[in-house]
């Protein structure tokens, strides 16, 4: 892993793998530019125009005295891991709770909960209250264990968490238990055998359409909007203003953002090694013959021994509903897919998970599946870059030893249960208006000297469930 994370982390690729969600792309937003060459001067500089960067906008010009804002964005809006992943708002809070109750203690742990679930509900409501289209789908998800070691540790996740938080036993902690049996009726698995199921709260949402919206929104109120306008070089003059030097000339700004998730490194050299890229991959299938009339009634994710698959079916009404969007499938490349960490190239794909994931739905769903679609099983497949951190949190505020230079990234492709809120957070603390923060932000997802000192190991794995934690 060593030397899987000290690869250079590259720019965004040119001519990436067409993702479901961009084809077409916007035709408003997509290769918008607000002028052909940057101004010369701003008071706001967001680079990454994804789900944080565009939230970190809308923030921000919430208040009155705003200022000018510029978004870079180096392919067309909404290109990176935002306009690529699964659109899946699911927390799962369960099956990390036990490690950060261990390793942060049980307050710090029931806080990054409530974080995920109030994002889960902020993002829905976002959307519905603006009227963004973006095949919205609230509901519940199921999980579909497969391991008798990971099924334990899930209920005995669950009744920590209950014991941790009485009083949100109707909302962040509910959680519903399914026999095998129940599972194979009511989740129509009827392929390999499971050890049980569990459901709860979560949804689904197109995250490109999400941000194409919030993107026009605030373009409205007075965003520059840069696409296909790469940042090459964000530097500090002696006067202390940051100068940011792109294809379509150079900017200099009182602050800067980055919003680069997986791309980090190369804009601020301290993140190689600190923020490593993984290169994610997903599949979009067209339902089975025999797949329920009216579709699946629910999200999914199949948990298994050592990695898992998540599982979305495209709502009512949306385009090709029905369809099964499946991602994951890493660890059935060579070398459990080590070497999909490090790489920035999202040009192609590993044609092991390709497989992998193309066999997943009959061998899931068996009877339940039935005959192929006569079109074929496989709509579209695509990759997309991850950012992941040496402690399995996000990077949200002030960069040590750099004044005015912001960042939110990072996001364990978990970034749909966390971007929103940290979006909101890192506003918050670029105003001065950090104070309030402590009652819900946990400490720990903030960037600290500390933090950057620690070694990437890869994606964390939790902690044994019979270690104690503090409750």
């Amino acid at each position: 892993m060593d030397e899987r994370a000290a690869v250079p982390v590259t720019l965004p690729r040119v001519n990436p793998t067409i993702s479901y969600w961009q084809d077409p792309p916007d035709s408003e937003v997509a290769d918008y530019l607000s002028s052909e060459q940057v101004p010369e001067t701003a008071d706001t500089i967001i680079i990454g125009s994804g789900i944080t960067g565009s939230l970190v906008a809308w923030n921000i010009l919430q208040s009155a005295d705003h200022g000018s804002i510029i978004m870079l964005e180096a392919r067309q809006a909404c290109s990176g891991a935002t306009g690529r992943n699964g659109g899946h708002t699911k927390a799962a809070s369960y099956r990390s709770f036990h490690d950060n109750a261990y390793s942060l203690g049980t307050e710090t742990a029931v806080k990054i909960a409530r974080l995920e679930y109030d994002n889960i509900k902020a993002v829905h409501a976002f959307a519905r209250e603006h009227n963004i289209d973006c095949d919205l789908y609230s509901g519940d998800t199921v999980d579909i264990v497969y391991d008798q070691q990971q099924w334990d540790n899930g209920v005995k996740s669950i009744e920590a968490m209950r014991k941790a938080m009485p009083e949100l036993l109707n909302t962040v902690a509910k959680y519903t238990s399914w026999s095998k049996e129940e599972a194979r009726e009511k989740f129509y698995v009827k392929g390999e055998e499971c050890v049980g199921a569990i459901s709860y709260e979560a949804g689904s949402l197109s995250a490109y359409k999400f941000v194409i919206g919030v993107l026009k929104m605030a373009l409205k109120k007075g965003l520059e909007l840069f696409t296909n306008t790469p940042a090459t070089k964000v530097d500090k003059g002696e006067d202390g203003i940051w100068c940011v030097q792109t294809s379509r000339g150079v900017v200099r700004a009182k602050r800067v953002v980055l919003a680069t998730n997986g791309y980090t490194a190369p804009l601020c050299e301290k993140f190689q090694g600190k923020i490593v890229p993984l290169r994610g991959q997903i599949t979009a299938h067209r339902p089975g013959k025999t797949q329920p009339i009216g579709g699946l009634p629910t999200t999914y994710s199949f948990i298994y021994k050592n990695g898992y698959e998540y599982m979305i079916p495209r709502p009512q009404g949306s385009k090709y509903e029905g369809d099964i969007i499946m991602g994951g499938g890493l660890v059935m490349a060579k070398e459990e897919g080590l070497e999909e960490f490090g790489t920035t190239d999202d040009t192609t794909i590993n044609e092991d998970i390709s497989k992998y994931l193309t066999e997943t739905t009959p061998r899931y769903f068996g009877s339940n599946w039935g005959k192929d679609h006569e079109d074929g099983r496989i709509r579209k497949q695509w990759t997309g870059i991850m950012g992941y951190s040496p402690d399995g949190f996000p990077f949200v505020g002030a960069v040590p030893r750099e004044k005015n230079l912001w960042m939110a990234a990072s996001f364990q492709g978990h970034g749909m249960v966390l971007c929103f809120m940290c979006a909101r957070a890192l506003v918050a603390m670029m105003s001065g208006d950090d104070e309030k923060l402590n009652s819900w932000f946990p400490e720990a997802f903030k960037v600290t000297e500390a933090r950057l000192e620690k070694k990437f190991m890869g994606r964390l794995h939790t902690k044994p469930v019979d270690v104690e934690i503090r409750l």
